[in-house]
């Protein structure tokens, strides 16, 4: 078969392949930060750094090492001096707080530290808070988000503005959240209207015990995932076929464990995080009693539990070099 080409289809096909090897080149090895969360203490720093971790998500809550409330401006500068003799980046801060608690004394107490995170994270130049959206069970549903976005408008934004920090919803079930699935996401986010102050803190293992797809939800709320945690979940089949998800004997059917070792397909949800375009940091949360969750007084990590975060490592290593 004899190929007729005309200059105008010789002159489309040349702009095609140009485009193509322009996107192509445009093409950059996903290096997205890989840390791990856990308390600030130089030798929890320092560990972290030896095993190939760029980052941190550091808890600031109450009696933590990093107490929002308490910490002075020379234990600040300690701490930024640590980080950055190790070269760690620090993603985010991490603390739990009922923003809206229906006790209106403690209601009071958990914004004024809330506002006090806030300010830590400016101090120490973290541009994110992992946190709870708030809850309050005597008021239905459209009332709380209601509630929720008063709350935030008026007591945290303006800290936000000045401190150049970024409130992120972690879906963590238990916790004085309503941000724990997609009718929860777009109530909030339509109830903030596009603010840059809010966004996710993206932790595949709660969707999992939950029974959706995280794959689907990292697809769907991308544009608004700005921190990830790293952790994996494992289902028992037999507890669940045998008792159910609310077990009269209160028998364990599910498990936190460190990535690899639940039913997450983390090829899948990387693929996706590339596909959107994530260039933000990914954190090992470690919660895996076979690596010692279960018996880690801390603040610094017990050897046992370090096996996690190596281990942790190893599996990521095939994804995030």
């Amino acid at each position: 078969m004899l190929l007729l080409m005309t200059r105008r289809t010789l002159v489309s096909s040349l702009v095609v392949t140009a485009a193509t090897m322009k996107m192509k080149a445009a093409h950059t090895e996903w290096k997205p930060l890989i840390g791990i969360l856990g308390p600030f203490t130089p030798a929890n720093v320092e560990f972290a750094k030896a095993q190939g971790y760029n980052n941190m998500i550091l808890g600031c809550g109450p009696r933590s090492t990093l107490d929002a409330a308490k910490i002075t401006d020379a234990q600040v500068e300690s701490v930024k001096s640590t980080l950055k003799a190790n070269g760690m980046h620090v993603s985010a801060l991490q603390v739990t707080q009922n923003h809206i608690s229906a006790d209106a004394g403690k209601r009071d107490a958990e914004n004024a530290f809330f506002q006090k995170a806030i300010e830590l994270a400016g101090r120490l130049n973290v541009s994110h808070i992992g946190a709870m959206s708030g809850k309050n069970k005597a008021l239905p549903f459209p009332k709380q988000i209601d509630e929720i976005a008063r709350v935030y408008n008026e007591k945290y934004f303006p800290l936000c503005e000045k401190n150049k920090v970024r409130i992120c919803w972690e879906p963590w079930p238990e916790g004085p959240n309503l941000a724990t699935s997609p009718v929860g996401y777009d109530a909030l986010f339509h109830a903030f209207n596009g603010s840059p102050y809010v966004g996710l803190q993206f932790d595949p293992s709660h969707f999992v015990r939950q029974f959706m797809n995280p794959i689907q939800v990292a697809h769907d709320y991308a544009d608004k995932i700005y921190d990830v945690h790293l952790k994996d979940t494992q289902i028992f089949p037999e507890a669940l076929q045998s008792g159910g998800i609310d077990p009269v004997n209160d028998q364990q059917w599910w498990q936190y464990r460190i990535p690899g070792l639940g039913s997450i397909r983390w090829n899948e949800f990387f693929g996706v995080l590339q596909e959107r375009g994530y260039q933000g940091a990914m954190s090992v949360e470690h919660e895996d009693d076979l690596y010692g969750a279960d018996e880690n007084p801390g603040p610094d990590f017990s050897e046992p539990y370090k096996v996690g975060f190596v281990m942790a490592r190893r599996y990521l290593n095939q994804y995030v070099p």
